[in-house]
Protein backbone atom coordinates (compact mmCIF):
# COMPACT_ATOMS: atom_id res chain seq x y z
CA UNK A 1 0.00 0.00 0.00
CA UNK A 2 1.08 3.32 -1.18
CA UNK A 3 2.17 5.63 2.01
CA UNK A 4 0.13 9.30 1.46
CA UNK A 5 1.74 12.36 2.26
CA UNK A 6 -0.30 13.10 5.10
CA UNK A 7 0.23 9.29 6.80
CA UNK A 8 4.15 10.56 6.70
CA UNK A 9 3.27 13.07 8.96
CA UNK A 10 1.14 11.23 10.70
CA UNK A 11 3.94 8.77 11.13
CA UNK A 12 6.55 11.36 12.47
CA UNK A 13 4.62 12.86 15.08
CA UNK A 14 3.97 9.66 16.42
CA UNK A 15 8.10 8.56 16.40
CA UNK A 16 8.81 12.09 17.98
CA UNK A 17 6.42 11.38 20.57
CA UNK A 18 7.53 7.73 21.60
CA UNK A 19 11.14 9.07 21.55
CA UNK A 20 10.20 11.91 24.13
CA UNK A 21 7.98 9.09 25.96
CA UNK A 22 11.03 7.53 27.23
CA UNK A 23 13.59 10.46 26.71
CA UNK A 24 12.44 14.15 27.10
CA UNK A 25 15.82 14.97 26.64
CA UNK A 26 16.99 12.90 22.82
CA UNK A 27 16.02 15.92 20.66
CA UNK A 28 17.54 18.40 22.86
CA UNK A 29 20.97 16.40 22.97
CA UNK A 30 20.51 15.99 18.88
CA UNK A 31 19.96 19.35 18.23
CA UNK A 32 22.99 20.24 19.96
CA UNK A 33 25.68 17.80 19.18
CA UNK A 34 27.16 15.90 16.13
CA UNK A 35 29.05 13.57 16.75
CA UNK A 36 29.22 10.36 14.64
CA UNK A 37 31.56 7.46 15.16
CA UNK A 38 31.08 6.50 11.28
CA UNK A 39 30.78 8.03 7.63
CA UNK A 40 28.56 5.50 5.53
CA UNK A 41 28.77 5.76 1.72
CA UNK A 42 25.63 3.63 0.32
CA UNK A 43 23.62 2.83 -2.21
CA UNK A 44 20.29 5.38 -2.55
CA UNK A 45 18.25 2.23 -2.73
CA UNK A 46 15.29 2.61 -0.72
CA UNK A 47 15.83 -0.49 0.92
CA UNK A 48 19.07 -0.16 2.03
CA UNK A 49 18.85 2.67 4.77
CA UNK A 50 21.90 2.99 6.62
CA UNK A 51 20.28 3.58 10.41
CA UNK A 52 17.88 1.24 9.65
CA UNK A 53 20.25 -2.04 8.77
CA UNK A 54 22.90 -1.23 11.33
CA UNK A 55 20.60 -0.47 14.39
CA UNK A 56 22.12 2.93 14.79
CA UNK A 57 20.25 5.73 15.95
CA UNK A 58 20.32 9.48 14.60
CA UNK A 59 23.93 11.37 15.35
CA UNK A 60 25.41 7.74 14.89
CA UNK A 61 26.36 7.71 11.61
CA UNK A 62 26.56 10.39 8.94
CA UNK A 63 25.41 9.41 5.61
CA UNK A 64 25.88 10.01 1.98
CA UNK A 65 24.22 7.94 -0.26
CA UNK A 66 24.29 7.85 -4.61
CA UNK A 67 23.28 5.25 -7.21
CA UNK A 68 25.61 2.12 -6.99
CA UNK A 69 27.08 3.66 -4.14
CA UNK A 70 29.84 5.31 -6.55
CA UNK A 71 32.95 7.41 -5.42
CA UNK A 72 34.52 9.72 -8.08
CA UNK A 73 37.44 11.73 -6.65
CA UNK A 74 35.74 14.43 -8.88
CA UNK A 75 32.54 14.44 -6.82
CA UNK A 76 32.41 17.38 -4.81
CA UNK A 77 29.09 16.56 -3.32
CA UNK A 78 30.94 13.36 -2.02
CA UNK A 79 33.87 14.66 -1.37
CA UNK A 80 32.77 17.47 0.53
CA UNK A 81 31.14 15.01 2.70
CA UNK A 82 34.16 13.11 3.56
CA UNK A 83 36.28 16.19 4.09
CA UNK A 84 33.43 17.43 6.76
CA UNK A 85 33.20 13.75 8.02
CA UNK A 86 37.27 13.73 8.87
CA UNK A 87 37.90 17.07 9.52
CA UNK A 88 34.87 18.56 11.51
CA UNK A 89 33.33 15.63 12.76
CA UNK A 90 36.58 13.65 13.58
CA UNK A 91 35.14 10.43 11.72
CA UNK A 92 37.92 7.25 12.21
CA UNK A 93 35.93 4.85 10.22
CA UNK A 94 34.25 5.30 6.58
CA UNK A 95 32.08 2.09 5.15
CA UNK A 96 31.76 1.96 2.04
CA UNK A 97 28.66 -0.50 1.57
CA UNK A 98 27.05 -1.77 -1.54
CA UNK A 99 24.25 -4.55 -1.80
CA UNK A 100 23.46 -7.29 -3.87
CA UNK A 101 20.62 -7.12 -6.42
CA UNK A 102 21.89 -3.95 -7.01
CA UNK A 103 20.09 -1.57 -9.96
CA UNK A 104 22.99 0.37 -10.89
CA UNK A 105 25.05 -2.47 -11.25
CA UNK A 106 22.78 -4.53 -12.73
CA UNK A 107 22.49 -1.23 -15.23
CA UNK A 108 25.89 -1.18 -15.82
CA UNK A 109 26.42 -4.70 -16.97
CA UNK A 110 23.85 -4.00 -19.91
CA UNK A 111 25.00 -1.82 -23.19
CA UNK A 112 25.27 1.98 -22.01
CA UNK A 113 22.82 4.26 -23.36
CA UNK A 114 23.36 7.99 -23.29
CA UNK A 115 21.44 8.96 -20.34
CA UNK A 116 22.91 11.15 -17.44
CA UNK A 117 23.01 7.66 -15.11
CA UNK A 118 25.12 5.44 -17.63
CA UNK A 119 28.04 8.09 -17.46
CA UNK A 120 27.73 7.85 -13.38
CA UNK A 121 28.43 3.77 -14.12
CA UNK A 122 31.11 4.27 -16.03
CA UNK A 123 33.33 3.38 -12.83
CA UNK A 124 31.51 0.33 -12.52
CA UNK A 125 32.08 -0.50 -16.38
CA UNK A 126 35.35 -0.01 -16.39
CA UNK A 127 35.46 -2.70 -12.85
CA UNK A 128 33.24 -5.07 -14.70
CA UNK A 129 36.52 -4.99 -18.09
CA UNK A 130 39.09 -4.97 -15.55
CA UNK A 131 37.26 -8.52 -13.82
CA UNK A 132 36.09 -9.72 -17.21
CA UNK A 133 37.68 -12.91 -17.43
CA UNK A 134 36.60 -13.98 -13.60
CA UNK A 135 32.86 -12.85 -14.84
CA UNK A 136 32.94 -14.83 -17.41
CA UNK A 137 33.80 -18.16 -15.66
CA UNK A 138 31.06 -17.94 -13.45
CA UNK A 139 27.53 -19.76 -14.40
CA UNK A 140 24.51 -17.07 -14.53
CA UNK A 141 23.91 -13.96 -14.66
CA UNK A 142 23.07 -14.02 -11.12
CA UNK A 143 26.18 -15.00 -9.87
CA UNK A 144 27.95 -12.40 -12.59
CA UNK A 145 25.78 -9.45 -10.85
CA UNK A 146 26.72 -10.55 -6.98
CA UNK A 147 30.32 -10.80 -7.83
CA UNK A 148 30.36 -7.25 -9.74
CA UNK A 149 28.43 -5.76 -6.52
CA UNK A 150 31.39 -7.02 -4.25
CA UNK A 151 34.16 -5.99 -7.03
CA UNK A 152 32.21 -2.73 -7.21
CA UNK A 153 32.76 -2.09 -3.49
CA UNK A 154 36.30 -3.34 -3.53
CA UNK A 155 36.95 -0.83 -6.57
CA UNK A 156 34.86 2.18 -4.18
CA UNK A 157 37.63 1.94 -1.04
CA UNK A 158 40.72 1.94 -3.56
CA UNK A 159 38.72 4.92 -5.04
CA UNK A 160 38.11 6.55 -1.99
CA UNK A 161 41.74 5.81 -0.79
CA UNK A 162 43.48 7.02 -3.34
CA UNK A 163 41.65 10.62 -3.35
CA UNK A 164 43.88 13.68 -1.90
CA UNK A 165 41.73 14.18 0.91
CA UNK A 166 42.20 10.95 2.27
CA UNK A 167 45.79 11.18 1.41
CA UNK A 168 46.27 14.28 3.10
CA UNK A 169 45.12 12.75 6.10
CA UNK A 170 46.83 10.18 6.60
CA UNK A 171 49.73 12.52 5.65
CA UNK A 172 48.65 14.09 8.72
CA UNK A 173 49.29 10.78 10.99
CA UNK A 174 45.23 10.82 11.27
CA UNK A 175 44.10 7.00 11.93
CA UNK A 176 41.42 6.73 9.62
CA UNK A 177 40.31 3.41 7.87
CA UNK A 178 38.26 2.63 4.88
CA UNK A 179 35.78 -0.31 5.25
CA UNK A 180 34.24 -2.30 2.65
CA UNK A 181 30.85 -4.09 3.13
CA UNK A 182 28.36 -5.43 1.20
CA UNK A 183 24.51 -6.14 2.16
CA UNK A 184 21.74 -8.76 1.51
CA UNK A 185 18.61 -7.70 0.38
CA UNK A 186 17.52 -11.70 0.56
CA UNK A 187 18.46 -12.43 4.63
CA UNK A 188 18.78 -8.59 5.99
CA UNK A 189 22.73 -9.15 6.72
CA UNK A 190 26.08 -7.55 6.43
CA UNK A 191 28.94 -8.85 5.29
CA UNK A 192 32.61 -7.40 5.62
CA UNK A 193 34.48 -8.07 2.27
CA UNK A 194 37.97 -7.87 4.27
CA UNK A 195 39.36 -5.00 2.24
CA UNK A 196 39.51 -2.46 4.41
CA UNK A 197 42.41 0.32 3.83
CA UNK A 198 44.07 1.75 6.72
CA UNK A 199 46.82 4.23 5.88
CA UNK A 200 48.75 5.27 2.48
CA UNK A 201 51.08 1.71 2.92
CA UNK A 202 47.92 -0.35 2.74
CA UNK A 203 46.88 1.94 0.03
CA UNK A 204 49.74 1.30 -2.08
CA UNK A 205 49.38 -2.11 -1.38
CA UNK A 206 45.97 -3.03 -2.43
Amino acid sequence: MTTSLPDIFQRNRLWAAQHLETDRDYFHRLSTLQKPDYLWIGCADSRVPANVITGLEPGEVFVHRNVANVVHATDMNCMSVVQYAIEHLGIRHIIICGHYGCGGVHAAMAPPGHELVDYWLDAVRATARDHADELAGLETDAARADRLCELNVRAQVRSLSHSPILQRAWERGEDIAVHGWIYGLDDGLLHDLGCDVTGAATTASG
